[in-house]
């Protein structure tokens, strides 16, 4: 049998998945982008309320298997177009789609596609070894994982520009900086410092948290007047739920709220 591309711990209300070809760096192939696809269906409907995305071993992934895409002489061109379609945007919608903060914990090097897919996240921790490659101009290919559309987001059209164009690796010292990422920290506390923030959101009003998901999402195409009727028709829904009630009452009756991500 096989072994699992793609390693799933439900616990604690903490979906961790774990990349899982060591090997390849936890480069993307079929198999696995199959499997991550199921491991994100299993967690949509598993109760967890925080997901965790993580690799083994000393990357977090590098992107694509280029040895999936090797080329005999005579054959044609693959359509990378469709191929982005059928895996990638996939894969970028669904993990967006969670209804609950997603994590990733960079344990090494995140390049290309697996550079986009960490930031894709809505928190990102990285190790100290951690870096981060926009390697696509070195194989002729544009940044694609939804890159082009956070990274300007988060550094700057200038350095986005530059990292995108010289395919420089970004230190997760750097990263963290330049407001790339939320935290670096010392390898050995990687997990420990994820899994707790993991935890720790898994016990806050998570509805609340995957309505504010949805508003950020929005925000950077809306105009003002759009994005306060989007805040007006979320607060409804928030304001209805019962986190909501026991978040109020918890703090009328001065003790620590219990919260159930409804």
């Amino acid at each position: 049998m096989s072994q699992a591309t793609v390693l799933v711990d439900i616990s604690d209300g903490v979906a961790t998945l774990t990349l899982n070809r060591p090997d390849r760096m936890n480069a993307f192939n079929a198999a696995m982008h199959a499997e991550m696809r199921d491991a994100l269906t299993e967690v949509k409907t598993s109760g967890a309320r925080c997901c965790v995305l993580t690799g083994a071993g000393r990357a977090f992934c590098t992107g694509q298997d280029l040895a999936d895409r090797v080329r005999k002489e005579g054959e044609p061109a693959p359509d990378l177009g469709a191929s982005l379609e059928a895996n990638y945007n996939r894969l970028i919608r669904l993990l967006k789609d969670l209804d609950m903060p997603v994590l990733a914990a960079v344990n090494g090097i995140a390049a290309g596609a697996g550079a986009n897919l960490a930031l894709a996240c809505d928190i990102v921790i990285a190790a100290r070894s951690a870096g981060f490659i926009q390697s696509f101009c070195k194989v002729g290919l544009i940044p694609d994982s939804g890159g082009t559309w956070v990274l300007p987001r988060l550094v700057g059209t200038a350095r986005a520009t530059a990292l995108m164009m010289l395919g420089d690796k970004v230190s997760a010292e750097q990263a963290e900086a330049w407001g790339m990422i939320w935290r670096c920290v010392d390898d050995e506390a990687l997990m420990p410092t994820a899994l707790g923030m993991a935890r720790h959101l898994a016990a806050q009003p998570t509805l609340g948290l995957a309505l504010t998901r949805k508003a950020l999402a929005a925000s950077a195409s809306n105009s003002l007047d759009d994005q306060l009727d989007l805040e007006r028709d979320l607060q409804a829904i928030a304001g209805r739920s019962e986190d909501y009630r026991e978040g109020v009452a918890a703090f009328m009756e001065k003790r620590p709220p219990r919260f159930q991500g409804r």
